[in-house]
């Protein structure tokens, strides 16, 4: 998979992400966040898991199956994914959805400082103002300046560490074990076993609340989860963490959208100025460095110039 083809499945994986929030605000009338969370990453587990075990038995086959560090990393790409998602979830019911569409790119300018903390990976120097760039356009676009902070974006807020850590070590992880379904299915199981077992001690369960929370469900399951994460986990092995980071954040743009379509929200002069400069920075991180990588060839191909 080329840089391209992979920032493009990216941007396929941002805008189911950007239609989720929606069916992740309307599931909150029926079930709890822990109960949603864990009945929806169940099912993108069932999804993935005839190509894992497809996936397992190709690395059986070539004399490479998984040990006992390579499911500890899943384990914890696992873990990174439940915390990230129930406190967007628990968050997402007492917020509004463009709050939290926001509120959740703050992840954005963390992935390349943290990657720059311990991995030790310089950026292209566009990463940077991109990443900031993209914070303020969501801001823009939620209309965060009136924003008062409140429970909810507070959950939202403390959810944007995992991301930045699963968005760090996904691709990282993936690549070395040469097996993204195996991974997305491994983390996905895990995220909803733990969501599962949390709200069977805390959460009232009722098969009618569940019903009536299928459609939501459904959706963020299969698409949200089932296809989009594992997009993620397939594009990120082609993709370095803080470009995915900003093609990520276009969720934002995209819920925006979708609030439009779906909820008949409306964006104001900053929505829109918000939108231009979001999209202006996921063009310029991925056209920048490209156009270094021309200068250099040039001078190679013509050193007299």
């Amino acid at each position: 998979m080329t840089r391209l083809q992979a920032n493009l499945l990216l941007t396929l994986v941002a805008l189911i992400w950007g239609s989720a929030f929606v069916a992740q605000n309307q599931g909150m009338a029926d079930v709890g966040p822990l109960l949603f969370t864990g009945v929806r990453f169940l099912i993108g587990a069932a999804v993935v898991l005839p190509l894992a075990v497809l996936e397992w038995r190709r690395l059986g086959r070539a004399g490479r199956p998984l040990g006992r560090v390579d499911a500890l990393h899943i384990a914890g790409l696992g873990v990174l994914m439940t915390l990230g998602a129930v406190m967007q979830q628990v968050g997402i019911q007492f917020t509004s959805v463009t709050n939290a569409g926001f509120l959740t790119a703050l992840y954005v300018p963390l992935v390349p400082v943290l990657a720059w903390a311990l991995l030790r990976q310089v950026a292209h120097w566009s990463v940077w103002p991109a990443a900031f760039g993209c914070l303020a356009g969501a801001f823009l676009l939620s209309g965060a300046h009136e924003l008062r902070v409140g429970l909810g974006d507070l959950w939202v807020i403390a959810s944007a560490l995992p991301w930045a850590f699963h968005v760090l070590m996904v691709g990282r992880w993936a690549d070395r074990m040469g097996a993204p379904f195996l991974v997305a299915c491994g983390q996905f199981a895990v995220c909803g076993l733990l969501s599962l077992l949390a709200a069977l001690a805390t959460e009232p369960l009722h098969w009618q609340g569940l019903v009536s929370a299928a459609g939501p469900i459904l959706y963020t399951g299969v698409l949200s989860v089932g296809v989009a994460f594992t997009g993620q986990v397939i594009a990120q092995r082609y993709a370095h963490a803080a470009d995915a980071a900003i093609i990520l954040s276009s969720e934002t743009l995209f819920a925006a959208t979708f609030g439009h379509l779906l909820l008949n929200e409306h964006l104001n002069a900053a929505g829109w100025l918000g939108c231009g400069l979001m999209l202006a920075c996921i063009l310029s991180v991925q056209l920048m460095p490209l156009v270094g990588t021309l200068r250099r060839r040039q001078i190679l191909t013509n050193p007299s110039n």
